[in-house]
């Protein structure tokens, strides 16, 4: 306590008011002194007594800080009468609270950043393993023709590689929460269209017939460039689950509640336990004939919800796979 300036210029207060009533007791006659005497020791004691008390219990808020700052678990602050001391445990309590919410915040932060680092390794692992082989057979093979086709595949998978690492720091952008999306009126034919322009060609080879019902003059609020790239990984995806002489459906409504955007595909369609999943990152599916990475719908789901749109996947009732985008109004 002596340690506290307040309290020690309390005590030298204290000290002189009490030296200045009892020598005014004792003018007026001995008993006056001897009863101001009493009374400044008594309210002294008292006094003495509550501070300790009060400092006791702040000692306590100080150790319970102290565990704060070293990380313990399971602590606890009694509960105080009311008035300040109490406000301040009530306030304490708040910290303490808030601050083990934090840390459980960064042990999953951390444990999610861990696991998308082995994710990242694996999935880049395997074309660089693939590549790796196809460089040793090169180095060794002198049919030209069989050269040609393994250099035609290693481009191939270093093509994969580039957009798995360009999607790979898209979403590690959007994860920082660094990317500023723009608040633009789209034309819903526009945005369409200018996703589907570098998958047309692919398409055509692959034999991909196309239907589109867009009405026009069907606005949305969004940022263009991220949401093509949406689009565009929805329709990859489609592409994939048609195959060959496939068929795309691309249809759009516009309702006084929200704009939706439908896209179907005529493949077979999602197994049901691959369903809850679809948008988590890296998660492939049941189906081994899946040839993606597990990131276009994640990236695709983050994008969309974003921008205060919502994006769901399910089976169509006459088959093949249906996604639908909402933006509100």
């Amino acid at each position: 306590m002596l340690r506290n300036k307040d309290f020690c210029e309390f005590a030298i207060l204290f000290s002189l008011m009490a030296t200045t009533f009892i020598i005014l007791g004792f003018k007026i006659n001995k008993w006056a002194g001897i009863l101001t005497i009493t009374f400044t020791i008594a309210f002294g004691t008292a006094f003495f007594i509550f501070t300790k008390l009060r400092y006791k219990n702040i000692a306590k808020i100080s150790e319970q800080i102290d565990l704060v700052l070293h990380n313990a678990d399971h602590l606890h602050i009694g509960e105080s009468e009311e008035g300040e001391l109490s406000i301040l445990h009530s306030e304490i309590t708040k910290m303490m609270l808030r601050i083990r919410e934090q840390n459980d915040a960064l042990k999953k932060e951390k444990e999610h950043l861990s696991d998308s680092l082995a994710d990242i390794a694996h999935q880049l692992k395997t074309p660089l393993t693939s590549v790796n082989l196809i460089l040793s057979l090169l180095r060794n093979n002198p049919d030209e023709r069989e050269r040609k086709n393994l250099l035609r595949e290693a481009e191939e998978l270093l093509l994969r590689m580039d957009w798995l690492i360009t999607s790979l720091l898209k979403l590690s952008r959007l994860d920082a929460g660094i990317v500023a999306f723009k608040k633009e009126e789209i034309h819903v034919n526009h945005l369409i269209n200018t996703a589907l322009h570098p998958l047309l060609i692919p398409m055509e080879l692959h034999n991909i017939s196309l239907e589109m019902d867009i009405p026009k003059n069907i606005k949305i609020l969004g940022d263009l460039g991220w949401l093509c790239e949406a689009i565009q990984n929805v329709i990859k995806n489609c592409m994939e689950g048609a195959g060959d002489k496939g068929t795309l459906n691309i249809a759009c409504e516009d309702n006084p509640l929200f704009t939706e955007i439908t896209i179907k595909d005529n493949g077979k369609g999602f197994k049901k336990e691959d369903l809850p999943c679809l948008f988590r990152r890296f998660y492939r599916g049941k189906n081994s004939e899946t040839t993606g990475y597990g990131i276009g719908l994640s990236l695709c789901h983050m994008i969309i919800s974003r921008q205060g749109g919502t994006i769901t996947a399910k089976n169509h009732p006459k088959g093949g796979a249906l996604f639908s985008i909402r933006f509100p109004k």
